[in-house]
């Protein structure tokens, strides 16, 4: 995912943490902010220790990115998102993954609408 896509920063990270709300299914917490002078969406993404090891927690994170990296251009402008990966994400193969994020967008209703 490309620099201007992240959220590396706590005080960023925090921000969203505080002011946006936060939508959950069984295997992710989102949590959205809208940002008003962004462009795009930036995404921060939270794998704890309690996932896994890190082979394990890296490769839930290259599933939610790929995810966003496909679903960007239906996902609305202005926002910021933080992905909390729960548990079960670690069992889950791609398309589950993709499952469940879509769940979850569709309920923060953040599709553009075309």
């Amino acid at each position: 995912m490309r620099r201007k896509y992240r959220i590396k920063k706590n005080k960023d990270f925090q921000k969203v943490f505080k002011k946006g709300k936060s939508i959950a299914n069984r295997q992710f917490v989102l949590y959205i902010y809208s940002e008003r002078e962004e462009k795009e969406f930036r995404v921060g993404l939270s794998v704890s220790k309690k996932i896994g090891n890190a082979v394990t927690r890296n490769k839930v994170k290259r599933l939610i990115r790929q995810v966003f990296l496909e679903e960007k251009d239906k996902l609305v402008h202005g926002k910021e998102f933080i992905i909390i990966a729960r548990k079960p994400a670690a069992q889950m193969n791609y398309h589950e993954v993709k499952s469940s994020l879509n769940h979850l967008f569709r309920k923060a209703k953040i599709f553009q609408s075309s």
